[in-house]
């Protein structure tokens, strides 16, 4: 079973796998703990208690880039949140993967399956979280390899995959 985490300035959305890791569904919707945004308060710990119950064995966590593949704030909020999400759940691996475009097509999706308004707000992040985590199950199965970057926990930065080959 694998966890996926769609972090928002407001909510992080949180899915997960079923055993088999065919099948992505939401579970809940975490508030942000304002009042620990840098450093990873309540929110944290809530998604590390569901890592925990579900017996996860690894966490995709989405990685927002523009559409020309660069990083901006968002990216590095998530960056530093998966950071800190890793330390908490350690020694389940936390992985960062490619988001471009997924609370978009949450949104549509929500938007033609005749939710709208505010309850599309309560569950978009759960909906982002799914497709973030459905998207890593798909690479996985179709490549043989884990999809997006490793979060390390020990301050050393990521081999990249150039490195690899």
């Amino acid at each position: 079973m694998r966890v996926g985490v769609d972090v928002g300035s407001v909510r992080v959305g949180v899915a997960a796998s079923d055993p088999s890791g065919l099948l992505a569904t939401p579970v809940r919707t975490v508030p942000r703990d304002p009042a620990e945004q840098d450093s990873g308060g309540a929110d944290v710990e809530e998604i590390a208690a569901i890592v925990a119950e579900r017996e996860a064995i690894e966490v995709v966590v989405g990685l927002p880039r523009t559409l020309a593949g660069a990083e901006g704030a968002a990216a590095q909020t998530a960056r530093t949140y998966a950071g800190r999400l890793a330390a908490r759940v350690a020694p389940v691996p936390v992985r960062l993967v490619d988001e471009r475009l997924t609370t978009v097509d949450a949104h549509r999706s929500l938007r033609d399956s005749g939710v709208g308004g505010r309850r599309q707000r309560a569950v978009v992040d759960q909906a982002a979280a799914v497709l973030i985590l459905q998207v890593a199950l798909d690479t996985e199965r179709s490549s043989g390899r884990p999809p997006g970057e490793l979060v390390r926990t020990d301050g050393r930065k990521p081999r990249t995959k150039d490195r690899h080959r």
